[in-house]
């Protein structure tokens, strides 16, 4: 007995740890949300090239995204009427070349890709190490002193890269600078030169800096410009700065198009060239992303029920959900102690309500019963066969359903023509049961198991039809687990049900006596 139990503990254990173990590993490693209707924003990005061509070939070269921490590129899409378009590598950058043999006029190519962002790690670098040591600009004078005496002064204001870089872009975004500042802002004419700037003088200071480029995303955004930012290494990752704010971070929803490299996009045999960037964001269900994003090479996504045709995945949709109704026959018997009839038919008649909704389904239920009883009670009288009989009430359960679709659709209650999700068989096994403990016990257990398989299937489906249950049988069906380990645990029930109390009302408040007494 003993070893029985242990091993049946174990199985509960294992069951309760596969099915806990598999269900978190499919939230937190592929990303399925555990609650329905979760949506995770999808960022749509495109970038607009238009020049002018010389009537002649040209070529666009345009750098693309790198991979990064936070970004998951869904697709990327290339429109160029006429032109070849191929995608090659410079270094640690993608590039996409369009390129034609004969083009004239105003030209427009397009690239576009969509993104799930993970803003947590949104532009988070990479923590390759930098370069021995930064190629050291040449300043002209008197630049060269101006950039020596500041870079003086601020180095005395910090301790390391990081302090110095923010205390630097500080003083050059002060609204009143001291002389030297002003001598190196005075040649500037553009942001750009702003940033290369910030590159030479910490380059003189012995720090890895580099440019980079991104957008800052903002949904139905058009025209949108690209902004340049310093990124510097400060001995083990890289720290990204703004250089308009001096504020060290990457900025909310903002995403690196760009690292390193001096030009975002080349033209060759045109002129007049510019990037224009367009963003839209939209709300995709986060279990369809996950199911994309784990589409290949996960095979617990390969051979799951996400990998059947549509129409299976939605009969599953239903068979998963038999499981929980056992579950609520268990309890209900085992532990309340509720009469049914048949042991599992509460759960049969539950699936139907899912299709006939539970109040129809209950008037359909009652009606066909009720008539079916009445004639099964007619046939009782002609002494017939078991199997002749029941043969019988299936067929005449047949011709109820038959009836009351067409009285129904005539009456125009079509509620009533759901009659026919209600499985025959188990309506006539239903009806000759009851007919045979009507003539046995009497119509009062009748209307007990009646009572109580009618309680149970509503129950189940209101269980079963619960949005978060749903979800979770379908999409989590290792869960299903538990529900077998649970059973397993009421299989060796063997204690006093709910219902059977009432027998011992009357030793309530009542003293022992003692043996002597009696």
């Amino acid at each position: 007995m003993n070893t029985a139990r242990t091993q049946l503990a174990l199985v509960v254990i294992l069951l309760t740890v596969a099915g806990l173990g598999l269900t978190l590993y499919k939230h937190m490693t592929l990303g399925f949300p555990l609650l329905p209707g979760r949506h995770s924003p999808v960022w749509t990005l495109e970038a607009q090239i238009n020049f002018d061509a010389e009537d002649g070939p040209a070529q666009a070269i345009l750098t693309l995204p790198a991979a990064q921490d936070g970004a998951i590129v869904l697709d990327e899409f290339f429109s160029s009427p006429g032109y070849g378009i191929n995608v090659k590598k410079q270094g640690s950058q993608r590039q996409a070349v369009w390129s034609i043999r004969q083009a004239e006029e105003r030209q427009t190519l397009f690239y576009r890709i969509q993104l799930r962002l993970e803003p947590e790690h949104l532009t988070k670098a990479a923590d390759e190490p930098a370069s021995d040591k930064p190629d050291t600009p040449v300043l002209t004078e008197p630049y060269s002193t101006a950039a020596k005496t500041l870079l003086a002064t601020i180095r005395e204001k910090s301790s390391d890269n990081e302090s110095f870089t923010g205390t630097l872009l500080q003083e050059l975004n002060s609204v009143d600078p001291d002389q030297n500042t002003n001598m190196l802002l005075g040649n500037l004419t553009s942001r750009n030169d702003k940033v290369q700037l910030i590159l030479d003088l910490l380059h003189q200071e012995g720090i890895h800096a580099r440019m980079v480029r991104g957008l800052q995303l903002e949904d139905g955004r058009r025209k949108q410009p690209i902004v340049d930012m310093v990124e510097i290494w400060n001995g083990w990752h890289w720290i990204l700065f703004n250089p308009d704010t001096a504020a060290s971070g990457a900025p909310d929803n903002f995403f690196l198009w760009q690292r390193g490299g001096k030009s975002l996009l080349d033209v060759m045999g045109g002129s007049h060239s510019r990037v224009e960037f367009s963003m839209i964001s939209q709300p995709i269900p986060t279990k369809q992303l996950a199911l994309e994003e784990a589409a290949s090479g996960i095979s617990m996504v390969d051979f799951s029920i996400y990998s059947l045709p549509l129409e299976e995945q939605n009969a599953f949709k239903t068979i998963l959900l038999v499981p929980i109704g056992i579950l609520v026959v268990l309890v209900m018997r085992v532990l309340v102690g509720l009469r049914t009839s048949g042991t599992f038919m509460p759960v049969l008649i539950a699936v139907a309500f899912l299709q006939t909704r539970w109040l129809p389904g209950l008037v359909i239920f009652i009606t066909v019963v009720t008539v079916g009883l009445w004639l099964r009670f007619i046939l009782s009288r002609l002494n017939m066969l078991l199997v002749a009989r029941l043969g019988s009430v299936v067929i005449m359960v047949v011709g109820i359903m038959v009836t009351m679709s067409i009285l129904s659709w005539k009456l125009g209650i079509t509620q009533a023509l759901t009659v026919t999700f209600f499985p025959m068989i188990i309506l006539a096994w239903t009806i000759e049961r009851m007919s045979i403990l009507w003539e046995e016990e009497g119509p009062r257990d009748v209307f007990i198991e009646g009572f109580g398989s009618l309680l149970v299937a509503s129950l189940s489906y209101l269980l079963m039809t619960n949005r978060h249950v749903e979800y979770l049988t379908f999409n989590f069906p290792e869960l299903l687990m538990l529900v077998l380990a649970a059973t397993l645990l009421l299989g060796q029930y063997t204690g006093y049900r709910l219902l059977e109390l009432k027998r011992f009302r009357s030793l309530i408040g009542k003293p022992l006596q003692h043996p002597a007494e009696y």
